[in-house]
């Protein structure tokens, strides 16, 4: 690509010389810059190429009645599902290849909803004031730069000219890399695969055993985001068969821990029909942030636990309560009808469970197995193994199924 199109995302009436200069930036290094208007008050300080009025028509409204309501999260919302729905349109088209948002907190929110709803790969670069906070709720999990406005995004001068050319050129430079993003549909899937701190030995052997097979794997660190990551790759057609090796953002979302996962996490592979394997590796115990450091909440005083680092305490569940962990993850494959193999290590789920960890407890490994395999629906294949989740051969024959179940659909 020799010179890529960056769609600039703002509201023009408070930030039209901004985007100008973005628009001059982007020109200066052989780009091209496509101005889309968010804003619905005042008039644009400098012509869109997609005006608002568009905006909102894609959204189903108009910008007349948008001010009518008065309302301005409610415009915001419908401002960014419009240029959600011309954006996506337009990459899909091939006519836009990154997109670049400026923006406060309204603005912010708008600009990364828009390029939470473009593919993964497509370059999504945010000039935030509020980008040095918390960003989990803008970037959720996809992979939105963002970058701190330092000042407020009110005028040009030095400070702004400086960091608004590094955002133009930071854009440009991922639109004009040539490394595609390869979807599932080539030779040999891309695999996905979860895991945990408590099974990463076993993870990097299972990375071996992949490689060694021609098999590239992506994997994703378990804390929540990263199973919701992994699924909507899933869904994206990126990733086309999965090693659930971590399952403790399940344990997580039954009892409000760190590492929640969501709804919807553990339902996608089967709903979609991709091959997968799972271990229920790490979900013995939960997550849970403490602040002061090295301190024990009431609520796990019984419980017998581990600190994980200074600040995130793990506690193991009781039996009753693991038993209430299966239950969640065979419900979340209850729409699993295929290509579905459970592998039970019965010495223990992670590095903390097994033989002469700080969180054994044979009795709850019992209750929980046994409640898993009654709950589990018959098409999900149940393989039990006298030994802990990260046993070299217990791995090894978790990839060497899931091999063989993608190749015998070849």
């Amino acid at each position: 690509m020799t010179s890529p199109t960056i769609a600039i995302l703002a509201t023009l009436d408070t930030k039209g010389r901004e985007v100008r200069y973005l628009k001059e930036q982007l020109e200066r290094l052989g780009g091209r810059a496509r101005i889309v208007d968010l804003g619905v008050r005042g008039a644009p300080d400098v012509p869109p190429d997609v005006p608002r009025e568009e905006v909102a028509a894609a959204a189903g409204t108009t910008v007349d009645a948008l001010r009518a309501g008065d309302d301005a999260d409610a415009a915001g919302r419908a401002m960014a599902e419009g240029a959600a729905a011309l954006m996506r349109a337009e990459v899909d088209a091939g006519s836009v290849h990154g997109v670049l948002g400026l923006g406060g907190l309204r603005g912010t929110a708008s600009c990364t909803h828009v390029m939470r709803a473009l593919p993964y790969g497509v370059p999504k670069v945010m000039v935030s004031t509020v980008a040095s906070g918390d960003t989990s709720a803008y970037v959720d999990v996809k992979d939105v730069t963002m970058m701190f406005a330092v000042g407020d995004i009110l005028g040009l001068n030095a400070l702004t000219r400086k960091l608004l050319a590094n955002a133009a050129g930071a854009a440009f430079g991922m639109a004009s890399v040539d490394v595609a993003l390869e979807t599932a549909a080539r030779d040999k899937p891309l695999i996905g695969m979860s895991n945990l701190g408590v099974l990463t030995r076993g993870a990097m052997r299972a990375l071996e055993r992949f490689e060694a097979k021609g098999y590239e794997v992506v994997v994703f660190h378990a804390v929540g985001s990263g199973g919701r990551a992994m699924e909507e790759l899933m869904r994206q057609g990126v990733i086309g068969a999965v090693f659930d090796y971590a399952m403790g953002e399940i344990a997580d979302d039954v009892f409000e821990g760190l590492r929640a996962g969501g709804p919807t996490r553990l339902t996608v592979a089967g709903e979609l029909g991709l091959p997968q394997v799972l271990c229920p590796g790490g979900c013995e115990h939960l997550g849970v942030l403490v602040d002061p450091p090295n301190t024990v909440p009431e609520r796990f005083r019984e419980h017998t636990s581990v600190f994980h680092n200074p600040v995130v305490f793990v506690p193991r569940l009781k039996p009753d309560e693991f038993v209430r962990v299966a239950e969640e993850i065979a419900r979340r494959l209850g729409a699993t009808s295929r290509d579905a193999v459970m592998m039970l290590p019965l010495g223990g789920t992670g590095r903390y469970a097994m033989e002469g960890g700080p969180l054994r407890d044979e009795e709850g490994d019992r209750a929980f197995f046994a409640a898993l395999k009654s709950a589990l629906p018959p098409a999900v294949e149940v393989i039990e193994r006298e030994t802990h989740a990260e046993d070299p051969a217990f791995v090894d024959e978790c990839v060497d199924r899931l091999i063989a179940m993608i190749e015998a659909r070849t």
